[in-house]
C-alpha cells in the first residue's frame, strides 16, 4: 500500500479549495457543481471526491481555513513570549483574508447558508469560538505583563476585536471601494489606542 504524503495531501486540498472559492463566491454553494469543481482544480472526479466527500465539504474547509496556516498561527500565537506583538500578528492575519477578492462573495453565502443549515452555523461557531479563546489568552498576557491597560475584562476586550475584525469583513462584502488593507492598518493603531499599550 502506498503511503500518503500529508504535505502533498494538504497541498492537493489547498489547490481544489481555491479553485473552488470563486466559484462558491460567484454562483454560490448551490449553484456551483461538483463538475465545475472538479473541471477548475483540473482533477477528475474520483480524485475531487477522494480529498472531499461533497462540495459542501469543500466550502466548509474554505470558511474555517481547514488547510491554512490559522491553526498554527493561533497555537503559535498561544506560546509566543511576548502577547502583545502575537495578539497583533494574529488579529492581522485573521483580518488579511478580507482583502481576498473572493471574501466578499464567500462572507455572503456563508451568511446565507448558515440561516438553513444549523451543523454548518455549530462548526463556524466552533471555528470562532477557538479563536475568541486565544484571543483572550493573550489579552489577559498582555494585561498581567503590564503591556496593556485596557478598559473592559479580557474576555470583553477579546470579545470586541473579533467583532471589529468581523466588520471588516462584512464591510468587504457590502462596500465596493473598501480598502482592506487600509482599514487592517487602521484596526492595528486603534488596538493600540484602546488597549493601552505600553512598551515592554
Amino acid at each position: 500500500m502506498r503511503k500518503v504524503d500529508p504535505a502533498r495531501y494538504r497541498a492537493k486540498r489547498r489547490s481544489i479549495m481555491d479553485a473552488a472559492a470563486p466559484l462558491f463566491a460567484t454562483h454560490g454553494l448551490d449553484g456551483t457543481s461538483t463538475a465545475a469543481i472538479r473541471r477548475a482544480a483540473g482533477v477528475s472526479s474520483g480524485a475531487l471526491f477522494h480529498y472531499f466527500p461533497s462540495k459542501r465539504a469543500v466550502f466548509v474547509a474554505l470558511l474555517t481555513d481547514e488547510e491554512g496556516d490559522k491553526a498554527e498561527r493561533v497555537a503559535a500565537a498561544s506560546s509566543h513570549d511576548d502577547p502583545w506583538k502575537a495578539l497583533l500578528e494574529l488579529v492581522e492575519h485573521l483580518a488579511a483574508l478580507a482583502a481576498s477578492p473572493v471574501a466578499a462573495g464567500l462572507v455572503m453565502e456563508a451568511l446565507r447558508q448558515t440561516q438553513r443549515d444549523p451543523e454548518l452555523a455549530e462548526t463556524l461557531e466552533t471555528d470562532s469560538g477557538a479563536e475568541l479563546e486565544v484571543l483572550t489568552h493573550l489579552v489577559a498576557r498582555a494585561t498581567e505583563e503590564g503591556r496593556t491597560e485596557p478598559v473592559l475584562s479580557p474576555e470583553a476586550t477579546a470579545d470586541w476585536i473579533q467583532t471589529l475584525i468581523g466588520a471588516l469583513f462584512l464591510r468587504a462584502a457590502t462596500e465596493h471601494d473598501f480598502d482592506a488593507t487600509a482599514h487592517i492598518r487602521d484596526l492595528r493603531s486603534l488596538l493600540s489606542r484602546l488597549l493601552g499599550h505600553t512598551e515592554g
